[in-house]
């Protein structure tokens, strides 16, 4: 009980310890709320909501179906103008497509003809320019090919391809990127706090106070270890529910309890490291580059951003050893795919064998750095 107790207070002195300090806890705040929403809104890669016009100059029952398969969430409704009003309206940016249908298309089409159908882009929106360009063909192809095999009798194909698209129907990046933002955001501020946390101890002298204090180096790492992730914990909780789901209305589809279970288990993995790399420096600098040569190529590599299938094989496999990896795993397994723990026990219990492992060492290299102080 005496353990426990020493540990449970020596965590609070962590926590005020924290949240006096007015930089960490001011990162804190914007690393789990405006650099979410930001990663999330920025990065758009999928077409939505194109404003597109249409010069209707056949007037056929072609020319309407295609003016008519132009759909939300992709497009806007097509808007009818006159011919004479598209530069102007192009200049002004009312519009980034502007479909113009000739006179007798449809005649011309059936007489086989090849008629010519045109379609001005807009390319200062570069992004949406660039994707729906791609999708005005498609959808102008396809429905040409069904009036086509309608009007002449002919079927399209022997195989007709029915695509479903699961988990984000509309290809949202935000759903993505919103939730892997939290997830970099956990690896990221959870060994900033632990090595803050103890680079602060040795740069404010209270280090030497705690070494004569009857406390064991078990009892200050355990402390430091728990008051961060505690920190960490309650802030991804309440990115999940504030930021993710209220603000950018991403659904989660799985358990949120179970995700927080085994983001506190990768938490002490990467409190862990935080700890070590804090024996390792003397000052804060010297603990943002040593952050950027281990936390960063680990976040990167750990299919947060790339999926292990894209990468080298070897690499793949020896990302296997890092509990980032089944973190990000497990992660998107709850929160995309609504799995349950029968489906990603595996992976919970590769981090918290690995945490274990890497806490053990840290243990040890946190002994030996107060020893030889």
């Amino acid at each position: 009980m005496r353990l426990l107790s020493n540990i449970f207070w020596l965590g609070t002195k962590e926590l005020r310890s924290f949240f006096s300090d007015w930089v960490l806890l001011g990162f804190v705040i914007y690393s789990f709320s405006l650099a979410v929403i930001s990663q999330a809104q920025s990065n758009s890669q999928e077409l939505y909501h194109a404003s597109i016009a249409v010069v209707d100059e056949d007037h056929s029952e072609l020319s309407r179906r295609i003016t008519h398969a132009f759909l939300m969430p992709y497009f806007k409704p097509p808007v009818a103008i006159r011919e004479a009003d598209v530069e102007r309206l192009m200049n002004a940016g009312k519009y980034t497509f502007v479909m113009d249908i000739p006179p007798d298309f449809q005649q011309d089409l059936l007489a086989g003809r090849q008629p010519r159908l045109q379609i001005n882009v807009d390319a200062t929106a570069m992004v949406q320019a660039g994707l729906g360009s791609g999708y005005a063909e498609q959808i102008i192809n396809t429905e040409i090919a069904r009036f086509v095999s309608h009007a002449e009798h002919v079927p399209l194909s022997p195989v007709n391809l029915a695509v479903r698209i699961a988990f984000n129907p509309n290809v949202a990046t935000s759903w993505f990127t919103g939730v892997m933002g939290i997830i970099s955001s956990v690896t990221m501020l959870a060994i900033i706090l632990a090595g803050a946390a103890l680079v602060r101890e040795r740069e404010h002298g209270t280090m030497d106070h705690l070494m004569v204090m009857p406390l064991s180096p078990l009892e200050i790492a355990i402390s430091k270890i728990w008051a961060n992730g505690f920190v960490i914990a309650v802030a991804v909780g309440l990115s999940l529910h504030l930021v993710v789901r209220t603000l950018l209305q991403v659904p989660i589809a799985g358990s949120i309890p179970l995700f927080m279970f085994g983001t506190t288990l990768y938490l002490f993995f990467a409190t862990a490291i935080g700890l070590f790399l804090g024996t390792v420096v003397r000052s804060m600098p010297q603990l943002g580059l040593l952050y950027m040569l281990v936390a960063v190529p680990m976040n990167i590599l750990s299919g947060n951003a790339t999926p292990l299938e894209s990468m080298p094989h070897w690499l793949a496999i020896a990302m296997q050893a890092s509990p980032s990896t089944h973190f990000v795993l497990f992660a998107q397994a709850i929160l995309y795919r609504g799995a349950g723990l029968d489906v990603v026990w595996p992976q919970f219990v590769a981090v918290a064998a690995i945490a274990s492992l890497f806490l053990m060492l840290s243990l040890i290299r946190f002994r030996a750095s107060l020893s030889s102080a």
